[in-house]
């Protein structure tokens, strides 16, 4: 049973979650704070965490940065908050997805079945390691290495990274990156990938603003070059 982990200081909403998503056959542990989220997550390795980015003691956004200090685990913003600026920031702390309040409980549920299913570490048994002049990725372990230093990727970072390298030098057009990444509907959302291949390149480039291997197309989409 996939354990997750949901930060919601709502009451009610915070009910409704544990008991909509224990009814799908999640075991589900529910705080009301950004301290309890981190102290739970520590103890208790969720598969994935429902954030509110509204929390009484610490901004939600500080959770998502505090848990990619050392967990890749999957993250779903749920907010009132719907501003473009506010989805880059919660994405660019880390988060994989963000739900706007109110929203539909089937679409969560998508959300997060969405979001397991790119966490999965079994999808990609004896994929190859490839090796740049930058880093190395071993698409099998889930691990990435810049020169002698383990860099962490998130499930979704690691999940645009196998997209591309399935298809070394060829040009994946951003629509379908999209939907292949976060699902059908997603298509027009262009401002995910900016983000996320903007961490990536931060991460894995020697020059960041000059890439060599995670290659833009503007207004096409995206090609990874070994």
């Amino acid at each position: 049973m996939q354990r997750l982990l949901i930060v919601e200081d709502e009451p009610a909403l915070r009910r409704a979650l544990t008991i909509n998503l224990k009814a799908r056959h999640y075991e589900v542990e529910a705080v009301a704070t950004g301290a309890g989220a981190l102290k739970a997550a520590a103890a208790l390795s969720p598969d994935l965490a429902i954030i509110d980015l509204g929390l009484p003691d610490i901004d939600g956004v500080d959770v998502i940065a505090g848990l990619r200090g050392w967990s890749t685990v999957p993250i779903i913003v749920l907010s009132a908050r719907d501003s473009q600026s506010q989805k880059v920031r919660a994405l660019d702390a880390g988060a994989d997805d963000y739900v706007t309040k109110p929203f539909g409980m089937d679409e969560l549920v998508a959300r997060v079945r969405a979001a397991l299913r790119r966490a999965d570490t079994h999808d990609l048994p004896g994929e190859p390691v490839v090796t740049t002049s930058a880093f190395t990725l071993d698409l099998a372990a889930k691990r990435a290495r810049r020169g002698d230093v383990e860099v962490r990727l998130t499930p979704t970072e690691w999940h645009l990274v196998e997209a591309l390298l399935r298809r070394p030098g060829t040009l994946v057009s951003g629509a379908q990156l999209l939907a292949e990444v976060w699902g059908p509907g997603y298509e027009k959302e262009t401002n995910y990938l900016r983000v996320y291949f903007a961490q990536l390149r931060r991460k894995l480039e020697d020059e960041p603003s000059h890439p060599k291997h995670f290659i833009t197309e503007p207004g096409v989409g995206y090609r990874f070059e070994p």
